[in-house]
């Protein structure tokens, strides 16, 4: 694999005080096998540590891609433990669910622990979902990866431009979403600020304006992710 060029960028937002390290790579394929390689360092460092390796999962289609190569690895995978960053309020088995997604894609052809997978239920809604998931998470230390996207309208999670920002429990609900469907549960901000380490998959044309917009220093969604380690973004298909 060829490597990437890497830019560091300190303090995009000031609101926010977000350090971010952006990393361009020339191929779909090169930034999936540096996200593989990433997450299972991760792993490895993290059980050796704590004895476990807390991962909090993202929707989309460079995800989903990234977890297919995951399913093909060899890992200590009796040690991990699966969250998501945000779902949408459909059946289980809706083909649009982030959970689902995951499942199919990874999750259901490795030996991780069912009690260790932990989907969102939000099948029961947003505000009895987004309950249920916050005592999922209550006592969880401090998460080891968080893998996020980029929107084109800056969101990332579930959390949303002109929405506000509610930080009252690790899991929240989320009402009227631009996107569809209106209702959904999401990882709080803060929550998913407790973290050791952040990705954020970046890939299309389609995302360039919200680049543009975080690199100027805009406070979007993504700039409210702003843990004391910094994040690292991951590039494909856009200029910064």
């Amino acid at each position: 694999m060829q490597s990437s060029q890497t830019l560091q960028v300190k303090s995009l937002n000031l609101a926010n005080n977000q350090t971010s390290r952006w990393h361009s790579f020339n191929s779909q394929d090169e930034i999936n096998q540096a996200t593989v390689k990433r997450i299972l360092q991760a792993a490895k460092d993290a059980i050796k540590k704590y004895g476990s390796f807390l991962i909090v999962l993202a929707g989309g289609s460079t995800p989903k891609s990234v977890y297919q190569l995951l399913a093909k690895e060899q890992a200590d995978w009796e040690n991990w433990h699966i969250y998501h960053n945000d779902d949408r309020c459909l059946p289980v088995d809706h083909p649009e669910r982030n959970s689902k997604m995951a499942r199919e894609a990874w999750l259901n052809h490795v030996a991780i622990p069912p009690s260790q997978i932990h989907d969102i239920p939000a099948e029961l809604g947003n505000i009895e979902g987004a309950k249920a998931y916050a005592q999922t998470l209550a006592g969880v230390r401090t998460f080891d990866m968080v893998i996020l996207g980029l929107g084109e309208d800056g969101h990332t999670a579930s959390l949303f431009p002109d929405h506000a920002v509610d930080n009252s429990a690790d899991a929240v609900p989320v009402f009227d979403s631009p996107k569809p469907p209106a209702h959904r549960v999401t990882i709080s901000q803060s929550r998913l600020n407790d973290t050791y380490g952040v990705i954020f998959l970046v890939t299309g044309a389609g995302k360039q304006d919200a680049v543009n917009r975080w690199l100027a220093g805009e406070s979007i969604p993504a700039t409210l992710i702003a843990p004391g380690c910094g994040v690292d973004v991951y590039s494909f298909g856009v200029s910064f």
